[in-house]
């Protein structure tokens, strides 16, 4: 018997988190058949709506599962995190932010 550990965020906010025992070569899709995420979620298509990956590199479904293993389901994306930085920084605008932006009143500027 192999101990995996399947992890993912169906939606914002929520984490869901199993510790699974499954026999040697178990495959990633089998895994998450054999946890609780599908009947959790009824209407979540993890199948096509997540990325897989263990220990935060991408894999394929029918990777082989080894003891130790994290089974990570990702999301996609709404915002590319360059643009929300930007849009982020907009906002504050240029005093507002950055390593020196809280100063000592009184304090000499990057400092």
């Amino acid at each position: 018997m192999i101990e995996v550990t399947l992890s993912c965020s169906p939606a914002a906010r929520e984490v869901f988190e199993q510790v699974l025992r499954l026999a040697p070569e178990t495959t990633l899709s089998d895994a998450v058949l054999a946890s609780n995420l599908p009947q959790r979620f009824p209407d979540l298509d993890w199948r096509h709506a997540m990325t897989p990956g263990i220990w935060g590199r991408a894999v394929e479904w029918d990777q082989a599962l080894k003891d130790g293993d994290r089974i990570e389901l990702c999301r996609p994306l709404k915002v590319d995190p360059k643009v929300a930085r930007r849009e982020r920084f907009q906002r504050q605008g240029a005093r507002g932010t950055g390593l020196f932006a809280n100063r000592r009143k009184g304090g000499k500027a990057g400092y």
